[in-house]
Order: structure tokens, then C-alpha cells, then sequence
């Protein structure tokens, strides 16, 4: 299990990279601007309740399976943005 503060960085590396990508995206495509903020919102809602979720682990579950789960959600989440970001 990496630690609290390896995992902190790791999803904050992967969010300003997809927030970077969307906004390149937006520039380079005549997409509407409510599509992409809707994406930048939801990419930064992610960032947050992750981020929350490495701090206050929920009490009575395994912690290496609790941050196991916690990682395949956020990979699905990101999978999902980075769809998102390629039909812009």
C-alpha cells in the first residue's frame, strides 16, 4: 500500500494533467463552452471528493483494501473524462 501523501500526489498529478488537456482541447475545437466547463467540473468534483477520501478512510473496512478500491474507482472516473476530453 503507497502511502496517504504518494497517493495525494498521484491523483493531483493526474487532474491538473486531464484539466490541462481539456482546456488544450477547448482550444483547438469548436466544441461548446458548457461541454467543456462541464467537464473541467467534473474534473476538479473528482480531484476533490478523492482527495477527501484518502483523509477520512471509512471506519471498519481494511485499509489495503479500502485504498485498493479507492484507486480502481478513480482509474474508472479518469477513463471516463478522458473519453469524455477525446470527443471534444
Amino acid at each position: 500500500m503507497a502511502n496517504k501523501r504518494n497517493l495525494k500526489k498521484m491523483i493531483n498529478y493526474i487532474c491538473s494533467d486531464l484539466f490541462s488537456e481539456c482546456v488544450a482541447a477547448s482550444l483547438y475545437g469548436k466544441k461548446d463552452k458548457e461541454d467543456i466547463n462541464a467537464i473541467l467540473t467534473s474534473i476538479l468534483i473528482v480531484h476533490n471528493n478523492f482527495i477527501c477520501r484518502i483523509s477520512h478512510p471509512e471506519p471498519g473496512m481494511a485499509k489495503k483494501g479500502y485504498f485498493k478500491d479507492l484507486k480502481d474507482k478513480f482509474n474508472i472516473q479518469a477513463g471516463e473524462i478522458i473519453d469524455q476530453i477525446a470527443n471534444i
